[in-house]
């Protein structure tokens, strides 16, 4: 039984990264894209701007939508579609048609990602759930940092149609593996849309939803101009940035597996801590950030944070509503990538009035206003044991 759902989360693990791997990991050839349909480089970013919008939008419907399906056919299905997608991407010259390659498999991304995370989760005993969807969120942090460099090395070694192979490979490999080693997983009681929906009602979802915004904008809205930052800031040539975004990728990886333990052992505790662990990141970030070796180490520990943070985000929100497991976690892809849109904003206007230093101020912001829905939605949870804190 322990190898069974090992094997599964495994599968899960790369179905995951799979996925994540085709949306990030354009990030990596995108001049080579614009090359090659000669298009202007930021044309070509709508092929990463348009999936994360798409996944935004689609976020808490298509997961409902598909909530009563038998498991294993659903995850084929998307699986199915993502290959076909990149299949497209291969083969065709016309840019339009690229897009509409990637834009249709970006309404199904949800509907994979919130499933593993709900598999994994229901696989083992409630107390080892946040343990088991660690494991799945490993494949997220790979899909997102690994994939960039990765396509960009087929690229520039082989070929643009390789590095888009690359993405096809992956998907098709989860495929596989879970068409012959993924058991038959009907849904024995189908939850109804009104039940699932009826979570919105309560506050402590919607303090939840605002936490994860804000937790995401605290993450994503700094490490958006990391590239930027190192160069102009920390004065770094274009290896040492590609060296220390590596460095960054490897410690979110370190971070998911950190943060199973961290919230298996003490959740609200890890929750609470992060904001505060995080904001001593950014001071130090602030003051040192132009030097190169406290640098390195600032990315290192703001890395395994990261990672730590993305696990807190999606327990935060599953753990306010786990009646609906797969409505939630669908509304943890949409806060997040809600989240990631808001800091990003917010982060560009800081450096274009105050300079890219004061990006950090983003990440203060929002680390700020997480805390008060935290304490607010702890004191609804527990009133008096969160009075007594």
């Amino acid at each position: 039984m322990i190898k069974r759902n090992n094997l599964l989360i495994f599968i899960l693990t790369i179905g995951v990264f799979g996925i994540l791997n085709t949306e990030m990991g354009v990030i990596g050839i995108l001049p080579d894209i614009a090359d090659h349909f000669d298009v202007s480089v930021s044309k070509a970013g709508w092929l990463v701007s348009f999936f994360a919008l798409v996944v935004a939008v689609s976020g808490p419907t298509m997961p409902l939508l598909f909530s009563g399906i038998n498991r294993k056919k659903v995850m084929l299905l998307v699986l199915g579609v993502f290959v076909l997608g990149n299949i497209v991407s291969i083969f065709t010259s016309n840019f339009t048609i690229l897009l509409l390659a990637r834009i249709i498999p970006a309404f199904f991304h949800p509907i994979y990602c919130s499933l593993a995370f709900s598999v994994a989760a229901a696989s083992v005993s409630k107390e080892e759930a946040p343990k088991a969807v660690s494991k799945v969120f490993i494949g997220v942090s790979a899909g997102m940092v690994v994939g960039v460099p990765v396509a960009s090395l087929i690229a520039s070694a082989i070929s643009l149609q390789m590095a888009m192979v690359f993405f096809a490979a992956v998907n098709a490999v989860a495929f596989i593996a879970t068409l012959l080693f993924v058991p038959s997983m009907p849904v024995e009681a189908r939850l109804a849309y009104g039940t699932q929906l009826s979570v919105l009602k309560k506050s402590m979802t919607w303090l939840s939803i605002v936490t994860v915004i804000l937790l995401n904008s605290a993450v994503f809205g700094v490490y958006s101009y990391l590239a930027d930052y190192l160069k102009t800031v920390t004065n770094l040539s274009s290896n040492s940035i590609s060296l220390l975004l590596f460095v960054y990728g490897g410690a979110n990886i370190i971070g998911s597996i950190v943060a199973g333990k961290l919230l298996t052992k003490n959740a609200i505790k890890s929750v609470v801590t992060f904001p505060f662990a995080l904001g001593v990141v950014y001071v130090i970030l602030f003051f040192f950030g132009q030097f190169t070796v406290p640098m390195i180490i600032i990315t290192l520990f703001w890395g395994i944070l990261a990672g730590i943070g993305g696990n807190i985000n999606q327990y935060w929100i599953t753990s306010s509503a786990p009646e609906a497991p797969d409505f939630a976690n669908g509304l943890f892809l949409t806060s997040a990538n809600l989240g990631t849109t808001f800091g990003a904003a917010i982060g560009g206007f800081f450096i274009s009035e105050l300079g890219t230093p004061y990006v950090v101020l983003v990440g203060f912001l929002s680390l700020i206003l997480s805390l008060v829905t935290i304490f607010l939605r702890n004191y609804m949870g527990s009133p008096t044991k969160q009075l007594s804190i």
